[in-house]
């Protein structure tokens, strides 16, 4: 800024100063036009260069997530912003304390979930991207094909409704039980009308599933729990084909006051387009053998608030 005050002073003692014909007055203005502009523009690149990172706190669950937004976080660090990324342990905490402000963004969701959580508890949070699809699949240390469970083997799932509702139509598609037609999305264990195996069906908190696979017959697990585990999509005794319902993707979400706001909503655009791009989906495809499918990045959440 002292620069262009600089400029600036010493443009206008060059008019002012100047008793020459019209057009040497011409040429002279023109000749301070160009040295201002080149003066305003020079400011305005070092205040670019000066100017404070902002930091933005995007709150997860599991550490995979470390990797899958290491390309944006790269990418944002060349704009001037600092993607911070908060792990969480479990499920329950990360809406919590983006409805606190504990947080910016949150990227651990799908839509169902999110649904869920804002009925419960009345959190005011908006979608502003999506992220991917992973699936849920069958994992056992005992047997290697669903076609081996028996009467009386235990079958976990988590214990939330939407991941349990999800864990019990891929139960359905693997041909273990009948769900009512009645059901609605998210079906409940009391939703099922039979059992083609007489399995016992456990619900437990979906990050501890995976350590109990030693302790029951077979699991449904969460697909980021199950990376953390190294539990491999081969491994999978049976895998979960319900990957096209939009009510299944993962997304970005924010707090909706948030969006009231102008610069708030140029900068989680600028993370969501940073996240979505090639390679973000080189990670998904070359770490982690396609476990992670793009979904909805054509999608532009955020063009009500632009």
């Amino acid at each position: 800024m002292a620069l262009l005050l600089v400029v600036l002073t010493l443009c206008f003692a060059i008019t002012g100063c100047s008793g020459s014909s019209s057009s040497d007055s011409a040429e002279t203005e023109t000749e301070t036009e160009t040295v201002v502009e080149a003066a305003v523009e020079e400011t305005e690149e070092a205040e670019e260069e000066t100017a404070e990172p902002v930091t933005v706190r995007l709150g997860v669950v599991g550490s995979i997530y470390e990797d899958l937004w290491e390309p944006a976080k790269e990418a944002l660090a060349q704009e001037g912003i600092d993607l911070e990324i908060v792990q969480f342990s479990d499920y329950v905490t990360p809406n919590n304390a983006l409805a606190a402000g504990e947080i910016d963004l949150n990227a651990f969701q799908h839509r169902i979930y999110l649904e869920s959580e804002i009925e419960s508890y009345g959190y005011e949070l908006s979608i502003v991207g999506n992220t991917f699809i992973i699936p849920l699949n069958v994992y056992s240390n005992k047997i290697s094909s669903v076609d081996e469970l028996q009467d009386g083997d235990v079958v976990a799932i988590p214990n939330d409704v939407t991941n349990g509702g999800r864990a019990l139509k891929v139960l359905e598609a693997a041909g273990l039980i009948t769900i009512s037609e009645e059901a609605g999305f998210n079906p409940t264990v009391d939703d099922i009308v039979s059992y083609n195996v007489a399995i016992q069906i456990e619900e437990l908190a979906a990050n501890t599933i995976p350590s109990v696979l030693d302790d029951v017959t077979a699991a449904v697990v969460n697909g980021n729990y199950a990376l953390d585990f190294g539990l491999k999509t081969e491994d999978a005794i049976y895998q979960d084909t319900v990957l096209d319902q939009v009510e299944y993707w993962n997304l970005i979400a924010a707090r909706t006051a948030d969006l009231e706001d102008p610069e708030l909503v140029e900068i989680y655009a600028k993370v969501v387009a940073a996240f979505q791009t090639e390679e973000t989906e080189a990670v998904f495809n070359d770490d982690y053998n396609g476990y992670f499918i793009a979904v909805g990045w054509d999608d532009n959440l955020l063009a009500d608030y632009q």
